[in-house]
């Protein structure tokens, strides 16, 4: 999507989470570090929150209010997928970190490519350069895929995509979707 923008000369930004700003990205490196063999899940989720503040208050709203288009690899619904239904915090914590730290700021559309666990971890065996998220077990990646299926059938925000179409046909779909 990114490179269509770029095509069609829209203004147009392309950014992760955790992530995004320097504090983020030094954010990142701690949640991903494979050094670190597990982390609290309330660290996880404050950590996460943190980076998310960052981002939101110096790239996303400024960006927003110049007009540009923000496309954005994860945002706050992963946190209740990975933190919430995988690490088991409870979502009214996070509804509340959630609350104190972006407010009500959500996205205008969401896409979750969904994958079966098997062939996400077929896709992750043949990559290099892993993360320890990406090293966790199957019954942790369901618990993920569960959450945010969950997420997506409360959420009209968020569409579902299957992601074991070719990228062609996911862009396409994804486009028909904004194009909305």
């Amino acid at each position: 999507m990114h490179e269509f923008f770029l095509a069609q000369k829209r203004d147009v930004i392309l950014t992760r989470e955790p992530g995004g700003t320097l504090a983020g990205e030094k954010i990142r490196e701690i949640l991903i570090d494979e050094k670190i063999e597990k982390l609290c899940a309330k660290t996880e989720l404050f950590l996460n929150f943190a980076a998310r503040l960052e981002h939101v208050e110096k790239l996303i709203k400024p960006a927003l209010a110049a007009g540009k288009i923000i496309i954005s690899d994860r945002f706050f619904d992963s946190t209740y997928a990975y933190q919430g239904s995988a690490f088991g915090i409870e979502k009214n914590l996070i509804d509340e970190v959630k609350k104190i730290t972006i407010g009500d700021f959500v996205p205008d559309i969401t896409f979750l490519i969904d994958v079966p666990v098997e062939i996400a971890f077929a896709r992750i065996d043949g990559r290099a350069g892993n993360n320890r998220y990406e090293k966790l077990g199957r019954d942790f990646h369901q618990k993920v895929r569960d959450g945010f299926l969950s997420l997506a059938t409360k959420n009209p925000r968020i569409q579902i995509i299957d992601g074991t179409k070719t990228p062609q046909k996911i862009f396409e779909e994804i486009l028909s979707l904004t194009s909305k």
